[in-house]
């Protein structure tokens, strides 16, 4: 419960430091926030597992840069780096979302307008799982 607390705060951070022109001391608090979250959601050991994946260094390493620029004061570039290394980190769970989100009645229908459809499988079509 508190981790998932502590990452709800952490996302709710990132989203209002965006919307905020990139303020740099809500940005670096939602980022040790999620990062802290994601530990008590799934554990300390299992988090260094997952970050530090022979095949996931190159992302872990945008990502972790990308919170260390943005704690040292470059947001802007901070967030580029991070959302590039979040991408890379946690792509093989957006076919598992997409499939859920199409299941709910209102989402499933915009999933499946002519344009979005499209680009909503070449996201959902990803093999690789985590």
């Amino acid at each position: 419960e508190i981790g998932m607390g502590l990452t709800g705060f952490g996302v709710f951070f990132l989203f209002f430091g965006m919307i905020l022109f990139f303020d740099k001391a809500l940005l670096a608090i939602g980022n040790v926030l999620f990062v802290a979250g994601l530990s008590f959601v799934i554990g300390l050991e299992r988090t260094f597992r997952f970050f530090f994946q022979k095949h996931k260094m190159k992302a872990t390493g945008f990502f972790l840069g990308g919170v260390l620029i943005v704690l040292i004061g470059w947001p802007s570039v901070g967030m580029i780096l991070e959302i590039y290394g979040f991408f890379l980190l946690f792509r093989g769970f957006f076919p598992v979302v997409v499939g859920f989100i199409r299941r709910i009645p209102v989402l499933g229908y915009l999933l499946n307008l002519p344009g979005i459809s499209s680009l909503v499988d070449k996201v959902g079509e990803s093999n690789n799982m985590v």
